[in-house]
């Protein structure tokens, strides 16, 4: 798969697709949460020219599968380990919050520099995040739930 000109547009796309593969099947239905922002100026038609981010997002999907909530973000670097600074404390913060409350929370992390896949909990995420000052990073050898892409550009998380 070739890289996008925007961050992580990509791996979004093939996330979506992979939703929409699941809705398909009806194994889930997995909705994409928009970040607020608040228009400043309009342009011709009606288009936003200009907007500001009104509050902080949480994660970038929610979803259910078998009367199971789950919320997650997804992540991508180049690098060969996911910077904790990339994961914000108020994401981490709604994470913990959506376990409490029954949910699974997780994360999907695409390594760009081999073009692989993961799945990390939240349980695994929040050992390495509480451990930040000590720990800047988690790296791709440290990942276990790898994901396969399959012929379909399906990503079965």
């Amino acid at each position: 798969m070739r890289r996008s000109r925007l961050r992580g547009s990509a791996f979004e796309e093939l996330i979506n697709n992979s939703n929409n593969i699941y809705l398909e099947s009806s194994k889930a239905l997995v909705q994409k949460i928009a970040t607020p922002i608040k228009p400043i100026s309009l342009g011709k038609c009606g288009m936003i020219t200009c907007a500001f981010f009104e509050k902080k997002s949480t994660v970038d999907y929610i979803g259910i599968s078998k009367k199971k909530m789950f919320c997650f973000d997804a992540k991508e670097t180049s690098q060969k380990s996911l910077p904790l600074k990339n994961i914000h404390k108020h994401q981490i913060e709604f994470m913990s919050d959506f376990e409490k409350h029954g949910g699974t929370s997780f994360l999907l992390v695409n390594f760009t520099f081999n073009q692989t896949f993961f799945y990390l909990s939240f349980k695994e995420l929040f050992d390495a995040y509480k451990n930040f000052e000590y720990r800047k990073s988690i790296s791709c050898k440290n990942f276990k739930h790898e994901i396969f892409l399959d012929k379909q550009n399906f990503l079965d998380y």
